[in-house]
């Protein structure tokens, strides 16, 4: 039994001995990892990665090679983040990082500023490579930006920067690098593996050649991919519609974005629902009142709306319609919600609204009317009434 023992604590001396021999990693809060690289003057690497990432396990016996750790060890300071813990998420949304996927190197300066990050293959020699890469200025994706400025267009080199700047949140910089990839790219190529692996990564912007390419032939490309082709056509589209460039987008635009969604199959209702509002605040930028109050006319004429959903109508119209123009439509969907089952504080910001609605078109009458039948509701329903106080004292 002692024998025994003795066999086991001397396998773990050596198990442990041969885990020592790969990188270092420190355990310690990310602040205080700076804390210790400013001290030693040493960049800081760290391994983004999640415990049940089957190829974040994979690529422990890689980590644990000595000939990484002694690259590793000699560079930098080393730790590893739980990508599920709040503190590693807290520290990627202060740095506005996107993380494609797991596992993810990152390289940091001693203060902290991103100096390179990789998405390495798992293989000795290619984690050796992104680590001589972060310490060596040239080559670091912290220049890549300059590098693309004077002119490197090599597909590999912009599949990199468009990967990195989708880490860092550079859109701009993304959609141009991503649309000089594409442009390279023969037609009959658009659905092979490679240019697969950008459109489901990289690519965010629906005007982009290989995107469009997608949603055109999404038959094709659900032949070799299945569902999944769908999927990452839907959220090329969507990533499209709700970035802050969709915030500028034309009706023109929404609906191209509505008539992608049915091309990739999308339900039109459904579709038609994702992109209302969207389209609606597009015509009050334009002050095209009317046409927004036309195109939610028409969904509310197919959809079943709840109170709740009517009130929000209301109150988007009264706060944003750019003329009246919206106000015959507005008071017959407060009138629908009416007929529906509503409670009491429902109908005392129903009838606010409808009289929001008949001032804006100068029925100061019928405005008068709506504002003291929502005073009386909020009152029988013991509701603060100092809005339909004002309300009211406006209209007078």
């Amino acid at each position: 039994m002692r024998n025994s023992i003795l066999i086991l604590l001397t396998c773990f001396t050596t198990l442990s001995a041969v885990a020592q021999k790969g990188i270092s990693f420190v355990q310690a809060p990310i602040a205080s990892v700076f804390k210790t690289a400013q001290a030693a003057r040493k960049p800081v690497f760290v391994e983004i990665y999640s415990p049940s990432c089957h190829v974040c396990q994979s690529f422990m016996p890689t980590l644990a090679d000595s000939r990484v750790g002694k690259s590793y060890n000699s560079k930098f300071i080393n730790t590893r983040l739980d990508v599920d813990q709040p503190a590693t998420r807290a520290f990627l949304q202060s740095k506005k990082y996107y993380i494609p996927s797991l596992p993810l190197f990152l390289y940091f300066s001693p203060e902290g500023e991103l100096i390179h990050f990789a998405m390495s293959q798992n293989s000795t020699d290619e984690v050796i490579r992104h680590g001589n890469n972060a310490t060596t200025p040239a080559a670091r994706s912290a220049n890549w930006k300059q590098r693309y400025a004077a002119g490197d267009k090599s597909p590999n080199f912009l599949i990199d920067l468009g990967m990195y700047s989708r880490v860092t949140g550079d859109t701009v910089t993304n959609m141009a690098a991503m649309d000089d990839y594409a442009k390279q790219q023969p037609a009959n190529t658009h659905s092979n593996n490679t240019n697969w692996l950008v459109l489901q990564k990289i690519i965010l912007d629906m005007d982009n050649p290989l995107a469009r390419s997608l949603v055109s032939n999404i038959g094709i490309f659900k032949q070799q991919y299945g569902q999944t082709a769908v999927n990452v056509a839907e959220n090329i589209l969507m990533s499209s519609l709700y970035s802050s460039r969709g915030l500028k987008f034309s009706p023109a635009q929404i609906k191209q974005v509505y008539e992608g969604l049915v091309r990739i199959g999308i339900d039109p209702n459904l579709a038609g629902s994702r992109t209302l509002l969207p389209e609606v605040n597009a015509y009050f930028k334009l002050k095209q009142g009317q046409r927004a109050a036309e195109r939610m006319d028409s969904h509310v004429a197919t959809h079943s709306l709840v109170p709740a959903e009517y009130l929000y109508v209301a109150k988007l119209f009264n706060r944003s319609s750019p003329d009246p123009s919206d106000v015959p439509y507005l008071t017959k969907w407060i009138n629908k919600a009416l007929s529906l089952k509503t409670t009491p504080g429902e109908q005392a910001d129903l009838y606010y609204e409808q009289a929001d609605a008949f001032r804006r078109a100068g029925r100061t009458a019928d405005a008068r009317k709506a504002a003291n039948r929502a005073l009386e509701l909020a009152q029988a329903g013991h509701i603060d009434t100092k809005r339909n106080v004002k309300q009211i004292s406006e209209l007078k």
